[in-house]
């Protein structure tokens, strides 16, 4: 069967494309487009209709090509000639019409939607932007100002508002082609014209050069060093003061220096490997996984109440259970409080929260446990006090239940082995704050089941989660390495580096926030408690910590006292650099031996990154993670590590592991030799000239 198929309906020419599972925008969809328009040109057509079969619109380009080279008939060529019609066409669009589809439903004459329909150009979130038209076209419909908005952020969004902008003409009700059709049959009758969008003006009442200063300005705080929001901008600018087609030759530079750009390989890096985490290498697609009607959490403070909004959300009873009336009672107003602020942000009605907050149930008895397909223990970070969790779980819990702990470093063999059914155990790390974050580390144990695994895979899916396979090590894959990380940072601190310079410096470079922030945001002393608890002869470096435990022993925990490496404002929460931490820093170092220097922001963001680089190629050649993909997809999703640079171990591919591997080894003269033992896998890619990608694939 083809992909595009054309036949009368009446007088109208129905194009209908079924190139199934997203009716993408391959070749041969072009091909058929373009074939089916010209001799649509040719019949006793009235007007052409282009409607597809499935469940969507074009949802885009068909990512299979994405680095092939291009094959006739282009894009931009093919809209040109759907542009250039003489006869009227319309784009009855359904599903999602994303990128290379929005633009194609453009450069149709007329556009009519279900009203379930959402369109958008995502193409800013691989390093691109639109290269079809679509910066110039949607402006000339909906204005400079909401075009911007729609390219910059790349979300989709509904036929409603695609309606109130202009950019959709009629809302069908009731079957997409019969309502279509009808539309098309009303233009007929109105003899309405070829309305072509290159031939329209931008309003200029949307425009103005203050606003594209001011937008360039306001992107320059949130794009983080991304240069395709930017040309995004230049793009529209163009829309505005130049002839559509001096406005399309600028478009077309700027998307192909966007996709020759470093930014956008590794964004469209992270594209495909997002999608390959979610596959495990062993453990079949065709696996029958267990029904998850209804969870439990025990614990419920900030995570675990977090972690009970991620399955309210959907539709999944939650049990949330807690050591007494006051803890639980504490723990609702939690998730009271959070769903009160989603409502202010728009992002749920009243009556969406009622619905969720009607399917979060409390108690204080394990017994009522009984039932639920899914536990998650979410309680202190103690590993004696997580196996007695355990323990009781195999007790009350049926069989076939789901056993999983939201533990951030703790062994998850011991933690199974703490009942007697270790296959049903798993360790599922939700990233705080959990109804946020979208990673969800899920760490297989030894004895784990490839249903429970599997079924964790797509359950993270289900509840908008992005998965990420472990194995069971201290820390599993992202906090194991962020150990690393944390180290330089503070060494650098203590050597002769100021925590606003460290945080400034990983900022600059792309992170999302500075190590020293962090630290504050989360509470220092977390990591105080947790190392109170480890002998001293197995803590290590005492340099390490040293400035960290001196700041809490001070009572500086972070932002919730008010101070920690910054002092914080109590009304605003806006830090300042405080000449007390520089003391405590400097009194550290001479305790000591350790002689304070400058330190430029190159060897900053070099040691901090390089560690997690080294960490990681550990973390690989052991099989923790499955792919150095993987790792990037942690590092993205979950610790705030610049899209546009891939991810750790895709930054260090496309820089060099050799370039990696010898400042590893320069940084083990120059500094504390324990601390950079050169991971083997590291070391072979370097002398091979070959890429972590690379390994992963073979």
């Amino acid at each position: 069967m083809p992909v595009v198929s054309y036949e009368m309906v009446d007088e109208i020419g129905v194009i209908r494309v079924d190139n199934p599972p997203v009716n993408a925008l391959s070749h041969a969809v072009r091909a058929g487009l373009l074939n089916a328009i010209e001799s649509a040109q040719l019949d006793d057509s009235q007007a052409i209709l282009i409607i597809c079969t499935g469940r969507t619109f074009f949802a885009g380009a068909d990512i299979s090509e994405f680095g092939q080279p291009a094959k006739e008939p282009y894009l931009p060529d093919l809209l040109n000639a759907i542009e250039s019609s003489n006869k009227v066409v319309i784009a009855a669009l359904h599903g999602t019409a994303l990128g290379g589809g929005f633009e194609t439903a453009l450069a149709s004459h007329y556009r009519c939607a279900l009203d379930t329909a959402k369109v958008g150009l995502p193409e800013v979130h691989l390093g691109l932007l639109p290269g079809a038209g679509g910066t110039q076209r949607l402006p000339r419909l909906a204005g400079a100002q909401a075009s911007l908005d729609i390219m910059t952020s790349g979300k989709p969004f509904g036929a409603a508002k695609a309606a109130e902008l202009g950019i959709v003409d009629r809302i069908i009700d009731g079957d997409l082609e019969s309502g279509a059709l009808g539309y098309a049959k009303e233009l007929i009758a109105e003899s309405a014209p070829t309305r072509r969008v290159a031939e329209l003006t931008v309003d200029p009442k949307t425009a103005s050069r203050e606003m594209f200063a001011a937008y360039r300005k306001n992107i320059g705080k949130r794009a983080r060093g991304q240069i395709a929001p930017f040309k995004i901008v230049d793009c529209v600018q163009a829309a505005v003061e130049l002839p559509f087609a001096d406005g399309m030759k600028l478009e077309r530079q700027s998307f192909a220096d966007c996709m020759a750009s470093p930014q956008s390989a590794a964004m469209r890096h992270m594209f495909f490997a997002e999608r390959e985490a979610a596959k495990v290498k062993d453990v079949s697609k065709d696996t029958p996984l267990r029904p998850i009607q209804t969870v439990g959490i025990i614990g419920g403070g900030t995570m675990g109440g977090g972690i009970a909004m991620n399955f309210a959300n959907v539709g999944i009873g939650v049990k949330l259970l807690e050591i007494n009336d006051e803890a639980l009672a504490r723990g609702m107003s939690i998730v009271e409080k959070n769903y009160s602020i989603t409502m202010k942000k728009g992002k749920l009605s009243s009556e969406q929260v009622a619905e969720c907050l009607a399917l979060i149930s409390g108690t204080t008895s394990y017994d009522d446990l009984a039932d639920v397909d899914l536990m998650i223990e979410a309680v202190f970070e103690n590993l004696d006090i997580k196996k007695e969790v355990f323990s009781k779980l195999d007790a009350v819990c049926k069989s076939g239940a789901i056993l999983a702990t939201n533990t951030s470093y703790q062994d998850v063999n011991q933690i199974a082995n703490a009942t007697k059914r270790a296959q049903d155990v798993i360790g599922l790390h939700f990233f705080s704050p959990a109804n946020v974050m979208k990673l969800l580390e899920i760490v297989r144990a030894d004895k784990t089941a490839d249903d429970v695994i599997a079924t964790c895979m797509k359950m993270a899916k289900s509840i908008r989660k992005v998965p990420v396979l472990s194995g069971v090590c201290y820390g599993f894959i992202g906090n194991r390495m962020l150990n690393k990380y944390f180290r330089e940072a503070q060494l650098c601190l203590l050597e002769g580096a100021s925590p606003e310079q460290i945080d400034n410096a990983m900022q600059s470079w792309g992170m999302a926030m500075g190590p020293m922030a962090v630290g504050d945001l989360a509470g220092l002393d977390i990591g105080y408690k947790a190392r109170q608890g480890i002998p001293a002869d197995q803590l290590g470096d005492q340099k390490i910590w040293a400035v960290a435990d001196a700041l809490v022993e001070l009572g500086r925990l972070g932002q919730k006292s008010g101070s920690g490496y910054y002092q914080y404002d109590a009304e605003t929460r806006a830090r300042n650099n405080d000449p007390a931490v520089v003391k405590v820093v400097e009194e550290k170092a001479a305790e000591f031996g350790v002689e304070r220097r400058n330190i430029n922001d190159e060897e900053i963001v070099n040691r901090l990154i390089f560690a997690l680089v080294n960490e990681g190629a550990f973390i690989l050649e052991e099989g923790i993670a499955q792919r150095s993909g993987d790792i990037d997809v942690v590092y993205v999703y979950g610790y705030g590590f610049p899209a546009a640079r891939g991810g750790p171990m895709q930054y260090a591919d496309q820089i060099g592991t050799k370039t990696v591997y010898d400042a590893v080894i320069q940084f083990g003269k120059d500094h504390n030799p324990d601390h950079w033992t050169v991971a083997p896998l590291l070391e072979r890619l370097a002398k091979d000239e070959a890429t972590f990608s690379e390994w992963s694939a073979a």
